[in-house]
């Protein structure tokens, strides 16, 4: 079998599409409309991205609001006013404020799962946002009735859902989201908002057999958004001994854009346990160079001199436009980094004989 290749996970929104949820926002276009819109851009998305000869799939996320977001539409208890992110260029995204109890998620995963697979031919996964990515919602004061230890025990179950009915209805795989990981870092040097995100991942991931744990995995990166990110002066060797205690079988990690990529590889291998793979990302979805398949080939057998070939993936950074909105990538641009890193990844895997 050749060395796997996967997509993250977003694509950029054609502009049809995202006029149409402005249009829509704005009032003066109906939901059908917008749903017409919507079944437009995935279609056109599952048939380009299996044009690429990608082995394993996703829906490009292309009705959901943010990646990160998704479970929070249609709420009420909801302020606008929570956590703030900041980013190196010096745009910042904001998340919804918990304002009252219970939390539930308004929408799960499994209804875009499902809408692609009505249109695909080969094997979707499905991306998930992390528990510890919600947890930021619950504001640090507290809710009167609401506790934070009531708020976390609804999350953790919702959380579960959100990767089970995924898993029931037959994702090849279901991802992880956790660029906050690397962030929890540059908030807190200590380690300990981090080490308390890996606790919380961990309450939901030991809710499944070790066999259901091998079709999950975690995705991390310093946070690609409008081409800028809001932790990749982080060092990675504080984040990936804390990552690898996740209860996960797969790992996508961001490393094309890493400025010393063996040094972050040799990490991992002394992380890396027997029966998990590791998928390294080969491509940089903010940088608009498309990498060719040579390009791409260099840097797979580069890992494969300290990874385990049993164990090694290849994937891209980040997922295009994580964010509904982002438009610094071009489809067109995606599409071909997406073409050239399975074509790369073929490559790499006739050279090493497998």
């Amino acid at each position: 079998m050749p060395i796997p290749t996967e997509p993250i996970g977003s694509i950029p929104r054609p502009a049809e599409l995202l006029a149409a949820m402005r249009a829509q926002a704005a009032g003066t276009l109906s939901r059908e409309e917008l749903h017409s819109a919507e079944d437009a851009a995935l279609r056109d998305t599952i048939s380009r991205l299996e044009a690429t000869g990608s082995p394993v799939i996703t829906d490009g996320e292309q009705t959901k609001p943010s990646f990160a977001t998704y479970p929070l539409a249609g709420l009420s208890n909801l302020a606008a006013d929570g956590a703030v992110i900041p980013f190196a260029d010096g745009h910042t995204r904001q998340l919804p404020r918990l304002a009252s109890g219970p939390f539930r998620y308004g929408v799960h995963a499994v209804a875009y799962l499902k809408a692609a697979q009505s249109l695909a031919h080969r094997p979707l996964k499905q991306a998930v946002i992390s528990a510890s990515a919600l947890s930021l919602v619950y504001p640090q004061g507290g809710l009167a009735g609401y506790s934070r230890q009531d708020f976390l025990e609804d999350l953790t179950r919702e959380a579960e859902r959100d990767v089970r009915e995924c898993l029931d209805a037959g994702a090849a795989c279901v991802q992880i989201d956790f660029t906050e990981g690397r962030l929890a870092l540059k908030l807190d040097p200590s380690g300990a908002l981090l080490d308390s995100f890996i606790e919380l991942n961990n309450r939901v991931l030991e809710r499944f057999s070790p066999d259901e744990r091998q079709s999950i995995g975690v995705h991390t990166c310093p946070g690609g958004d409008h081409d800028s990110t809001h932790s990749a002066d982080v060092d990675y060797t504080g984040l990936l001994p804390a990552l690898f205690r996740l209860k996960v079988g797969r790992f996508y990690i961001q490393l094309a854009s890493e400025p010393d990529r063996v040094r972050v590889l040799a990490a991992i291998s002394k992380l890396l346990k027997p029966g998990r793979r590791v998928f390294v990302g080969v491509t940089d979805p903010i940088n608009p160079r498309v990498e060719s398949p040579e390009e791409v080939r260099e840097r797979v057998l580069e890992a494969a001199k300290l990874i385990p070939i049993e164990s090694l993936g290849t994937t891209d950074d980040c997922g295009f436009s994580p964010f509904a909105d982002d438009t610094s990538t071009s489809r067109e641009t995606a599409f071909a980094k997406i073409k050239n890193r399975v074509e790369g990844t073929e490559m790499a895997s006739r050279v090493l004989g497998i």
